[in-house]
């Protein structure tokens, strides 16, 4: 499929793979684990992997482990949670694991959002040399990203119902998030104060300058994209909740169309819940123009922009505001994403410079659109 071969799909496939030895993880690890397990002896670690694909920088290790406890033989599926090397070319400044780990026990505490079961964090580096944490493992199915669910997969080629049950359930668990009460409270790591759009919009800047303008890759596009949202800033951003941040059925863990494990927590912060939602619809909406890119059908009847609001609106009983502000956003953010990726692809040799900058994002027509107010939300 000419997909395959898209520099998208490529960058994901480049950027989740670790150089890490496996070997010398499950060493580490079984060492590290004999401390935390009460066996008779060591554990084993067996069938130690990696996923096909995983977040878009930490990396991700899958293990089995064994142990005598007792005359009987015990054993749990885990995934281990690292953040990435120093030397990796990171996408984000900051990866604070303790923090995911921390806004995944007090989601799972305080709403009956699924969550993967939490076992350990571990903050010394010199176990595995970097921080980590270690979850349950968790089976089920994932929409696909590598190559996106739009070309291939079994989301794909289930029926329109099917796939509009699956949109409706994930935008319940968005909604559920929504609800927990006194963010501010229930996730201290995430508190900012003040306006959560003002916090959440100034650690976006901060992050760009870091990623691209301090070394001298400045985007005009995105550049222009921030001084837009200055002068379209909502009147009334609305209450704070708990944003999810990477909200998108890539992201769950599916039992035929029912969430059963919500993953990946490293963009979670306090804001209004469009940013969910916007991201939500936008996210999709990439994938879809890559297909009609490829001359492709996609999935135009998947979180359409107005389904996904009406849907909301009739969960929650809240009507979402600000919406084109909100988009422009989201793709403002991923634009930061995908321009850091490209210069991560620069350093490592896999890839070459660009004489117009605004090139360095794959999405640059939607985001002109946006910007001009001309996006067609309602094509296919």
């Amino acid at each position: 499929m000419a997909a395959e071969s898209d520099p998208e799909f490529e960058t994901r496939r480049q950027l989740t793979t670790s150089e890490r030895d496996l070997d010398d993880l499950a060493a580490r690890l079984t060492d590290w684990l004999a401390d935390r397990i009460p066996a008779d002896s060591a554990p084993v670690i067996t069938e130690v992997s990696r996923p096909q694909s995983s977040g878009l920088s930490s990396t991700s290790v899958l293990f089995r482990a064994s142990w005598q406890r007792e005359g009987r033989t015990e054993s749990g599926s885990y995934v281990a949670r690292l953040a990435p090397e120093a030397g990796s070319f990171p996408v984000f400044r900051h990866y604070d694991l303790a923090a995911q780990y921390s806004v995944m026990a007090a989601v799972g505490q305080r709403s009956d959002v699924p969550v993967p079961p939490l076992c350990w964090l571990e903050t010394d580096e010199s176990v595995l040399g970097t921080p980590f944490f270690v979850m349950g493992r968790v089976d089920g199915r994932i929409p696909e990203d590598n190559p996106p669910y739009v070309f291939i997969g079994w989301l794909f080629d289930a029926t329109t119902d099917e796939r509009a049950r699956l949109a409706h359930n994930t935008i319940d668990i968005i909604a559920r998030l929504h609800a927990i009460p006194d963010p501010e409270s229930a996730f201290p790591a995430l508190r900012a104060g003040g306006s959560g759009l003002r916090a959440h919009v100034d650690a976006t800047r901060a992050w760009y300058d870091w990623a691209l303008a301090a070394d001298g890759y400045r985007i005009p596009l995105l550049e222009r994209a921030f001084d837009w949202l200055e002068q379209h800033w909502p009147a009334e951003p609305g209450p704070d909740v708990l944003s999810w941040g990477d909200s998108r059925p890539g992201n769950i863990i599916f039992d035929g169309w029912d969430p059963i494990a919500v993953l990946d927590w490293e963009m979670a912060a306090i804001g209004p819940r469009e940013l969910d939602v916007a991201w939500l619809i936008f996210i999709h909406r990439f994938f879809q123009d890559i297909a009609t890119g490829f001359d492709q059908p996609g999935l135009a009847d998947f979180l359409r922009r107005a389904d996904v609001v009406g849907d909301y609106a009739e969960i929650t009983g809240y009507h979402l505001r600000d919406m084109d502000f909100h988009l422009v956003y989201a793709a403002l953010r991923h634009g930061v994403v995908m321009a850091r990726i490209k210069r991560r692809m620069i350093h490592f040799g896999e890839d070459t410079d660009t004489a117009d900058r605004d090139d360095y994002i794959m999405h640059r027509a939607a985001l002109e659109a946006l910007l001009d107010g001309t996006y067609e939300w309602d094509r296919p």
